[in-house]
């Protein structure tokens, strides 16, 4: 007699049919394939639910809208703070506190707005005045220079065909009409940017001061083990954001003051706006040197062919400078950026922000480039394929 041991691991006797157990019911994830199924079968309840999303995504972009113009200030504001973060940087290793340096920085920029202010704003509102009385009659003297007398007849046709026309555009009641309106826009537009500034300085001085902690806080969002990586990322966006809109403004400051000196040493006019002009084109990276180029000796053209010659070979030689000695001085710590993704960078920030785009458009590029390069690319270098 043999024991056997019953329960429910016991191995059923031979010749015993074994029933089929009835399978475990799969449990299906939320959204899964019978909600689906379900909205199909409710069709007004999905057209509703549709329609609620639709209107909630119609109001989040009216918001967004109806606050676009805080949110340039916020975003003018931290690109700003990072772009005189270095100085106070620099004043901090001087073993000063953060606090008079920040003070220190401020000072010294709004004794620059004054006498910007004092001693290049009415000069510069005179120079526009006369700059546009003297376009007609520049125009109607082309025919009467020495230069245009010595092209030849198919070249002179060609330009007094152009000059005309633009003589006959502006002296059309049209254009006084868009000129007259486009003075009465920049007016308001100028009273509203001197509002807009005081928001943006306070702005400045909170994200300034705070920016330690906001950087703090931002890195406790992260996984610990995270953390460090995204320390050392942050630190290099910021440092390579603040190097550039500050080497940025730099070169394009030491551009203007070289384009005023040129046009006092040379005798040309219009020496303050020309200068305010380069300011804002040499702003441009890598193009906007040789844009201004060709705008400077075409105005200098209208004054004297020799002016403008030598207007050219001078301001050649200074970009020469600039793109071999000044510029990789100025911009040491900025990450390298192709010169395609340079233009069109700077292409879609004109479009979407104007001068603060294209000013802003630098930075965020060579921030997205960082992060690809430290982040997307280690992370696709590790996907190996198996072989076999």
């Amino acid at each position: 007699m043999s024991d056997t041991t019953e329960g429910p691991e016991a191995a059923p006797a031979a010749g015993t049919a074994i029933e089929p157990q009835p399978a475990a019911p799969v449990a299906r994830r939320r959204g899964g394939p019978l909600a689906v199924e379900a909205l199909f079968q409710r069709p007004l309840v999905s057209g509703f639910l549709a329609t609620i999303g639709v209107l909630a995504a119609i109001l989040l972009g009216t918001a967004f809208m109806s606050i676009g113009t805080i949110l340039l200030y916020i975003v003018l504001a931290m690109f700003l703070a990072l772009g005189l973060d270095p100085i106070v940087r620099m004043l901090e290793r001087k073993r000063i506190k953060r606090a008079l340096a920040i003070l220190i920085v401020f000072g010294c920029f709004a004794v620059l707005f004054v006498l910007f202010l004092v001693f290049v704003l009415p000069p510069l509102l005179a120079q526009i005045g006369q700059f546009i009385k003297a376009i007609p009659d520049a125009l109607d003297e082309v025919d009467q220079t020495a230069w245009f007398a010595s092209l030849p007849p198919d070249m002179q046709a060609a330009i007094a065909g152009v000059v005309e026309g633009l003589a006959d555009w502006i002296a059309s009641p049209s254009t006084h009409a868009a000129i007259g309106v486009g003075i009465v826009a920049a007016g308001i537009g100028f009273v509203a940017a001197i509002s807009a500034s005081f928001i943006v300085v306070a702005l400045t001085l909170y994200f300034l001061a705070s920016l330690d902690a906001t950087k703090q806080a931002f890195y406790l969002l992260a996984p610990a083990h995270s953390r460090p990586k995204l320390h050392e990322l942050t630190e290099r966006i910021t440092a390579s954001v603040g190097s550039a809109l500050l080497g940025s403004v730099t070169l394009s400051a030491l551009n203007a003051g070289t384009v005023f000196v040129l046009h006092l040493l040379i005798g040309l006019p219009f020496a303050a706006l020309m200068a305010v002009i380069a300011f804002v084109i040499t702003l441009i990276p890598l193009f906007g040197s040789v844009i201004f180029l060709v705008i400077g000796t075409a105005v200098a053209l209208f004054s004297s062919p020799t002016q403008a010659v030598i207007f050219l070979i001078c301001y050649l030689i200074y970009i020469q400078i600039e793109s071999y000695v000044l510029s990789p001085r100025i911009m040491n710590r900025a990450i390298s950026i192709p010169a395609a993704l340079v233009l069109i960078a700077a292409m879609v920030g004109g479009a979407l922000g104007g001068v603060i785009g294209v000013l802003v458009a630098l930075p965020v590029t060579a921030s997205i480039l960082l992060i690809i390069r430290e982040i997307v690319v280690p992370r696709q270098d590790l996907k190996i394929t198996p072989e076999g």
